[in-house]
């Protein structure tokens, strides 16, 4: 059996190890037992492609145009602006998280900047430091139809339009969206823009290894790598012998129980990594988005080590008894310079002497999860040995899948979300004449 490349341990989720805020083991049998049924329909899924976030990992052909539209922005354009909110924007960022660290992109990439918003400060700041010559465009919407993506992509180009005359619209913007009618289809069919498909079967929040493929590219990363490692978390997961030897499953079984057990209302994500800030953000849409319905699910927080460690570990220790913990370590314990000693003299800073940053980082996770678990808190740690394409696709598979098991044992779809669409209903009511206050 492929084994998954991450060590995913929960013992200290349970009522041996942390007391009465942990999961019973006959509460825990019983969850994992319904989790059969849920790996059964995964594997069916699979096999008649009804989910295509399961078929994807295996997948290359749709690569190519992808790499082609690539390769031309990475030659023509300094800037690249991708469009989207939700899911079509959150799993692009944790993946161009990679690369970008917030202080650029790698020699031969062009900066990628994710617009998920509709404020108009933001839109106006962009513009003003970008050159519409040396800019691109990729705008991502599944519906085609998403009101703050043709908002912003109007705007867009509205501005390069002026600037550079309708003809260069095809050259500089190109969309991501379904192989329908739509607005957002009618806009490239006016202008002449590239269209990208989007799968009409691939939910937005499960569509991270299809709408974040073009991020990568543009910065280098390697996307056949990304899914690999999907694929690795895929095979092991659907191929166990049984739930237990499932990792997403057992991840699912210690959520809902303890939500149903002890009571636990929300589910922190807390990787000891910057890299992965955005990935959290991926998940807490993932998490919230699947499972919030007819009164089911439980709140997801992101958080980040060590920062969140001065800001809300206090409430996490001495607050509510209501929360789950998932710390991931990246491996970092050697990464970094050494302190030298000479420098930090002090009698009070000897721990420290001789010793990395990355060693302070690890650490720091270590700490905080015996913390944690010294208050009764469950406790899951994810390891990684390191942080790169294979690793970060294998982390996305397991949350798409623990979320999907989760839903099934929840009694709940995963895959849609109606009481939004109230909001937007409401949201074109005032934009067509009663007014916006």
């Amino acid at each position: 059996m492929v084994s998954a490349p991450y060590l995913h341990d929960v013992t200290a989720c349970f009522a041996e190890r942390i007391g009465e805020g942990g999961l019973t083991k006959d509460a825990y049998a019983r969850l994992l037992h319904g989790c059969g049924p849920a790996l059964e329909q995964l594997r069916r899924a699979r096999a008649d492609g009804a989910l295509p976030f399961l078929t994807l990992p295996s997948r290359r052909d749709d690569l190519g145009p992808l790499a082609t539209l690539a390769a031309r922005y990475r030659g023509a354009f300094d800037d690249v602006v991708v469009l989207g909110t939700g899911g079509s924007s959150l799993g692009g960022q944790a993946i161009a998280a990679l690369a970008d660290r917030g202080f650029g992109p790698p020699v031969g990439s062009p900066r990628v900047h994710f617009l998920d918003n509709v404020d108009p400060d933001t839109f106006q700041a962009l513009f003003a430091a970008v050159d519409p010559a040396r800019t691109g465009v990729f705008a991502i919407s599944k519906s085609g139809g998403t009101a703050e993506t043709l908002c912003q992509l109007a705007v867009v180009i509205d501005r390069l339009r002026a600037a550079l005359g309708e003809d260069a619209l095809k050259r500089h913007v190109a969309v991501m969206t379904e192989p329908k009618d739509s607005p957002l289809s009618r806009i490239a069919e006016r202008f002449s823009l590239p269209h990208i498909d989007h799968d009409p079967g691939l939910g937005g929040r499960f569509s991270v290894l299809s709408t974040g493929m073009l991020p990568a590219l543009l910065l280098g990363l390697d996307t056949a790598a990304l899914r690999t490692g999907a694929a690795a978390v895929l095979e092991q997961a659907l191929e166990a012998k049984d739930a237990a030897g499932a990792a997403p499953a057992v991840g699912a079984a210690i959520q809902v129980g303890l939500a149903n057990e002890r009571m636990v209302s929300q589910s922190v994500l807390m990787p000891y990594c910057d890299r992965l800030f955005w990935f959290a953000r991926w998940y807490r849409q993932l998490w919230a988005e699947s499972l919030g319905k007819e009164g089911n699910g439980t709140t997801p927080v992101d958080a980040l080590g060590t920062v969140d460690q001065h800001s809300q570990l206090q409430l996490y220790l001495d607050g509510p008894a209501d929360k789950l913990f998932t710390l991931v370590d990246a491996g970092m314990a050697e990464a970094g310079r050494p302190v030298d000693p000479d420098i930090l003299d002090h009698p009070e800073t000897g721990y420290l002497q001789g010793r990395t940053m990355g060693e302070l980082f690890t650490a720091e996770s270590r700490a905080t999860a015996e913390t944690l678990i010294g208050y009764g808190r469950p406790v899951r740690q994810i390891r990684v040995e390191r942080l790169d394409e294979g690793t970060l696709g294998a982390l996305f598979m397991h949350f798409m899948l623990e979320t999907a098991i989760a839903a099934h044992l929840m009694g709940v779809n995963a895959y849609d979300q109606p009481a939004v669409e109230d909001g937007k209903r409401l949201t074109r009511r005032y934009l067509q004449g009663e007014g916006v206050s």
